[in-house]
């Protein structure tokens, strides 16, 4: 009975393939890698460029010789023509015909023992790749000196006396020697090209093995801090030294944790305060309630209005809340029409006319009729708030004056109370939620710090701006800004 075996892969037989997967998948490979194999592109492409420009400048060096040589040739012999009239004595001297083409080539004529220091020099400065069997042609093209089996494949170079052409000298190059120079010389310099292109290779190697450990030491940096924040440690901090991108990116992530830090410390300070705030109405209702089960207050008209005004300034701190956590989810809604700044100024001054008059508070305008596109109910609420405000935290007696101006592209609405003010160091905090100063300004006035808050929330939701200062009358200003409209 045969049978056949399945082979199944094992998660360990996988393992090292994935393993060295993830070894491959890491920045600091993929930045060497980049980096080196961009630069050993470039030294492979320059060897390239370099051999190739060698070979054929060296090709042309040798052909540009050979011209030089051979217009010395053409000027004797064209010399020897005009002093004889013909190609005969030239013709009939086949010894000097050979000593001529020698003394052109740098080569010793024929019984000197050794070449002086200039032929010498000649002799390397122009290397023989020329026949030395030249050929001279008289002005026909007729073979006068020279081999008649290489007449055909000869070259012609005019050789002219007076401007008049008498004659020709012709020659062949030698293919196979150019071949045999140029490829000796090329194996020469590809040696010291492959040296450069090996240098550079390392050095390639090396930048971007620098390279890539620098790099990925500052993100490594950043990924341990990065991991430090997840795991709530908003102390952490990265050095920053340095004007590039990634010591920006190290100057933000410093930012960004300390930005964090401050918000879980606000929150917490939040928290606090929030319950603090709902102890306060939620005590005085629970002594006010076992009082009356005790019997030691009776149930009348006085202690149930007592109980009232604490549920109502529960639920007004419930609502406010609860209207600041709707604006900071974007769920607050606006229904936002043409409307005139000044009317509503105006209504929210009639409507608390009775708790000025109780205060007193004495209320200056000048109103200027400006449109904005906005909700009057949300508007009219900022404006309410501020009003009670001035009227928790001013003086009695004091003043109140409200204006509202527009220029070319802005609605702008200042309102500002007399004494008591506010230190300038507090006047940005003021619209933080349940902040209140220090002070004259305090919680005695029995706001919950929540107001301001609202109106700033209202104020932005509005494409608005609003800010603090000191005011000309001794106490607070607030000056707020809206897009005109019309």
């Amino acid at each position: 009975m045969s049978g056949t075996t399945d082979t199944v892969a094992t998660p360990a037989a996988s393992a090292p393939a994935s393993l060295l997967g993830r070894r491959f998948d890491r920045l600091r490979v993929k930045l060497f890698l980049a980096i080196a194999g961009a630069n050993a592109a470039v030294a492979i492409i320059a060897y390239l460029l370099f051999s190739l420009s060698f070979d054929r400048g060296f090709i042309e060096y040798l052909h540009r010789s050979d011209v030089a040589r051979l217009d010395a040739v053409v000027s004797e012999l064209a010399e020897a023509y005009a002093r004889d009239g013909s190609w005969e004595a030239v013709a009939a001297d086949r010894e000097g015909w050979s000593d001529r083409s020698r003394r052109a080539f740098g080569l010793p004529r024929r019984g000197d023992a050794t070449p002086d220091v200039t032929q010498r020099a000649a002799r390397r400065d122009f290397p023989l790749t020329i026949d030395p069997r030249l050929m001279l042609f008289d002005a026909g093209q007729q073979l006068l000196v020279g081999r008649p089996e290489h007449a055909e494949a000869a070259q012609l170079k005019p050789i002219e006396v007076r401007g008049e052409v008498v004659g020709y000298l012709g020659y062949v190059q030698r293919h196979w020697l150019f071949e045999s120079v140029a490829r000796l010389a090329s194996a020469q310099q590809h040696g010291g090209f492959a040296a450069i292109g090996i240098g550079m290779l390392g050095a390639a190697l090396l930048l971007g093995a620098g390279l890539a450990h620098w790099l990925t030491r500052r993100i490594r940096a950043l990924g341990a801090g990065t991991a430090a924040l997840t795991r709530g440690d908003y102390a952490v901090h990265i050095e920053s030294s340095g004007h590039d991108e990634l010591a920006q990116l190290a100057r933000d992530f410093n930012q960004l944790a300390a930005t964090l830090a401050a918000t879980r410390r606000a929150r917490s300070q939040w928290v606090a305060d929030i319950a603090h705030e709902l102890r306060t109405p939620l005590a005085v209702l629970r002594g006010e309630i076992e009082a009356l089960q005790d019997g030691v207050r009776p149930l009348n008209a006085d202690s149930l209005e007592s109980l009232a005004h604490e549920a109502a300034r529960l639920g007004r701190l419930v609502e406010d809340l609860h209207l600041l956590s709707m604006s900071d989810l974007g769920a607050l809604t606006y229904y936002t029409e043409p409307v005139d700044m000044a009317e509503i100024v105006e209504e929210v001054l009639k409507v608390h006319a009775g708790a000025l008059a109780d205060h007193p508070l004495h209320v200056k305008t000048s109103l200027q009729r400006a449109m904005v596109m906005a909700d009057a109910a949300r508007l009219a609420q900022v404006y309410g708030n501020l009003l009670q405000n001035s009227l928790r935290y001013t003086d009695a007696g004091g003043r109140l004056a409200v204006s509202v101006y527009a220029d070319a592209d802005r609605v702008i609405v200042r309102w500002e109370d007399s004494a008591p003010g506010v230190p300038a160091d507090e006047l940005e905090r003021l619209t933080d939620r349940l902040y209140r100063v220090d002070g004259s300004r305090s919680r005695a006035g029995g706001g919950s710090g929540l107001g301001l808050a609202i109106v700033k929330a209202i104020v932005d939701a509005h494409h608005g701006s609003m800010r603090a200062e000191a005011s000309a009358l001794g106490g607070l200003a607030w000056q707020m800004e809206f897009p005109r409209h019309g």
